[in-house]
């Protein structure tokens, strides 16, 4: 109550937010603490027990609200902390997190330049720039910022349908022939999800078989579309991915580019994962075949570690996200304004409002430049290098495919000594499966680091390791395999 707007509020409203500071900042530099724990773990009843979260009639004290800001970090996961390798986005970027505190206090929309002159310009400037790296001439086309990777693919299909059959918009599915998508079985399930929100139907993704290694062949992709066609299906789009979720895998885009020109399909590439890569003058090199492309999702958040979140998706063609999208809403899109229209983005979006997230990406890219990207990026990839030597003969350890990773995933088992003896059997394979989800659950408990795991096809559960935090380091490496020996050798 004391705070601003009230009347000579200035004095109180400076206190409180300095002391918010305050926490905040101590946070900050207990992440990067590794004496410091990844996680205090508690059971959800017990922390639902522990404090009192519920909300009152009456207002609380700025004593208890300063405390309800400790209790919550205290219980956060630290995941700019150099041991947690959970997630695809790690990290915690001094710099994004100035920008997303300086995004919060503006408190603006996306939709207009009106009420976003700089936020608007920023996003024009960046997504171009994003599109010259994809490799389309001088830039061209349009993008947006989304929430999230799985939005960017949806927001990919939803155009990739416009373009063929555009009465769709007006008329609904019931007016246009079944649509028939196509991926890899090892691609991001959002490509089904979204074909489930669109009414296309999870029925109508059909997918595609994957190598040893997880990469599409595209051989087997040609005769699916083909297949498909002889039926009276319409194929109209291809979803390649650029980085799998599991096995960090990067599809054959020059293959497939060709059979989608022949086929005249719609041509995506999922690179939420693998398409920081385009900042690496070393490694840029396995999204050959990109600029083909006639839309591109790629997510700073990710392996760029820009603060949570910020994902792109590029289209190659100007225009078609507006004609697919608009709705001409004269209350927020007047047309006799006194600016130039162009820069009124919320037309093309499908949300009406949106976050700023550009503004993390554009000021890290200002502090780092692109050599700077690039260096944390070629940094993670040596350090995913360096594990996958580590332990590819190391006793106890099996690599789930073979040779080195083509991203920072690297999937292995640990194979505790009571089995290492064992032949292939149903059981060595049902007390394997179990391993990974103990030592999980105890690298909880002790809070010490977290990776994760998981089953995939007939492969029983292995751990998964991704890095993209730049404070990792060769000994939180050699830190994370002791402590799965520690935790494992008594399974």
């Amino acid at each position: 109550p004391d705070l601003l707007p009230t009347c000579n509020g200035e004095i109180t409203t400076m206190s409180f937010l300095q002391d918010v500071v305050d926490i905040l900042l101590q946070y900050v530099v207990k992440s990067f603490d590794r004496s410091t724990k990844v996680i205090d773990f508690h059971y959800p009843n017990e922390l639902l027990q522990e404090y009192n979260w519920e909300l009152a009639d009456q207002p609380q004290t700025l004593e208890e609200i300063l405390l309800n800001c400790r209790t919550t970090l205290k219980y956060a996961i630290k995941t700019g902390h150099p041991r947690y390798f959970n997630q695809l986005s790690t990290g915690l970027d001094m710099v994004g997190l100035a920008a997303d505190w300086l995004t919060s206090a503006a408190n603006t929309n996306m939709f207009t330049y009106e009420i976003a002159p700089v936020f608007v310009l920023l996003e024009y400037v960046t997504l171009r720039k994003m599109r010259e790296m994809v490799g389309w001439p001088g830039g061209c086309g349009d993008g947006i910022f989304s929430p999230g990777g799985a939005i960017s693919n949806m927001y990919a299909m939803l155009i990739a349908r416009f373009k063929m059959f555009p009465e769709v918009k007006e008329k609904g599915m019931a007016a246009i022939p079944r649509l028939v998508a196509f991926t890899s079985e090892h691609s991001h399930f959002s490509v089904k999800k979204g074909a489930a929100a669109l009414g296309i139907g999870t029925d109508s993704v059909i997918l595609i078989r994957c190598d040893e290694r997880g990469k599409m062949i595209p051989s087997d992709l040609e005769r699916r579309i083909v297949e498909a066609k002889q039926k009276g299906f319409v194929p109209f789009l291809v979803s390649a991915t650029a980085g799998t979720t599991v096995y960090g895998a990067f599809d054959p885009l020059i293959a497939i580019a060709d059979i989608c020109k022949k086929y005249k399909v719609w041509m995506h590439v999922d690179g939420a994962w693998g398409g920081g890569l385009l900042m690496s003058r070393k490694h840029k090199w396995k999204l050959n075949g990109i600029e083909r492309a006639n839309s591109v999702t790629w997510n700073p958040h990710k392996m760029m570690g820009v603060p949570l979140q910020c994902s792109a998706l590029l289209v190659r063609e100007e225009g078609l996200m507006q004609s697919c999208n608009q709705m001409h809403a004269s209350y927020l899109f007047q047309q006799d304004k006194h600016y130039d229209l162009s820069y009124d983005t919320g037309d093309k979006a499908l949300q009406c409002g949106r976050h700023v997230d550009v503004f993390k990406l554009w000021l890290m890219w200002r502090a780092k430049g692109t050599t700077g990207f690039e260096a944390q990026i070629d940094k993670c990839l040596e350090l995913a290098e360096y594990l996958y030597n580590k332990i590819k003969n190391r006793e106890g350890y099996e690599m789930v495919f073979d040779g080195k990773p083509q991203h920072t995933n690297v999937c292995f088992w640990y194979i505790p000594p009571s089995l290492r003896g064992m032949e292939d059997s149903e059981e060595r394979t049902s007390r394997l499966m179990k391993v990974a989800p103990v030592i999980k659950a105890r690298m909880m408990e002790y809070g010490t680091t977290m990776v994760s795991y998981q089953p995939l096809g007939d492969k029983v559960n292995f751990f998964r390791m991704v890095i993209s935090n730049p404070a990792a380091t060769h000994q939180d490496i050699d830190f994370l395999i002791d402590e799965i020996e520690r935790l494992g050798q008594d399974l």
